[in-house]
């Protein structure tokens, strides 16, 4: 556990120094702070309006970053050649990989946490009272989040960063279509067709079941069993991934 200790906050360390995370960070608060602008042309609705585009800034800008640093993370330690390093010290490939993953993690609370402290500052100086129930839609974002930096990570286990980000945001997308997917394999005639949308409703990941970002703002209610269930879900179908890519990793040659 020290070891993977020691390369999840080396990884942290690298990860809030990247100029990506940086610029990332600032926009997305920049978006928080320009939202009030926009809710003002929202006659009566502009505090759900505030709260819909911050939470859409944080989803849409922690993907950026799961991604943009995520495929990164094995790439750099093999094109620097410190990975020669690592694997002759007594450091397992797994800890390795799993270190590098909970040190994007880190970043990821640390930049969800401050996203929600400017979420929060945004509100209270507007007047607003700020909604508690928001915090469980910015939890199912990180928990979504998480699950993209494992597929993040798992593709950089064996292709370039330009790859790996080509697949990563084709999973993103199609993980926000699988819904769709299923139902219009339900109404096609085509049997083939059908079983192959089921089929690939169950094996790709749900990321809609993480998208309650629309009832958390109008004060719709959501149950507790969803949310668990939503995070049961994102932490089984992330630790999945992360197996499949410590195989990868460990059977990868390093000439």
């Amino acid at each position: 556990m020290k070891k993977i200790g020691a390369i999840c906050l080396n990884t942290f360390r690298e990860a809030v120094k990247d100029k990506v995370f940086c610029n990332l960070l600032f926009f997305a608060i920049l978006v928080i702070g320009l939202s009030v602008l926009i809710g003002n042309l929202a006659i009566g609705e502009d505090e759900q309006v505030i709260q819909d585009i911050s939470l859409a800034a944080m989803s849409l800008f922690g993907v950026l970053i799961a991604v943009m640093v995520g495929i990164s993370l094995v790439y750099k330690e093999i094109d620097r050649r410190t990975i020669y390093t690592v694997i002759t010290k007594p450091i397992r490939r797994y800890e390795f990989l799993l270190g590098k993953y909970l040190g994007l993690l880190l970043t990821l609370l640390i930049n969800v946490g401050v996203m929600t402290i400017a979420l929060f500052l945004v509100i209270r100086l507007q007047g607003y009272t700020f909604n508690l129930e928001i915090l469980w839609a910015i939890v199912l974002i990180f928990f979504e989040l998480a699950l993209i930096t494992a597929i993040a990570i798992l593709f950089s286990t064996f292709a370039s960063p330009a790859m790996s980000a080509a697949f990563t945001f084709c999973f993103y997308l199609i993980g926000h279509l699988t819904q769709d997917l299923l139902q219009a394999g339900r109404e096609s005639q085509s049997v083939m067709f059908a079983n192959m949308s089921r089929w690939l409703y169950y094996l790709l990941p749900n990321l809609d079941l993480f998208n309650i970002r629309g009832e958390m703002v109008r004060a719709i209610p959501v149950s507790m069993q969803y949310i668990t269930y939503s995070i049961f879900y994102g932490v089984l179908y992330a630790s999945a991934l992360l197996l499949l890519a410590m195989l990868i990793f460990q059977r990868r040659e390093f000439n």
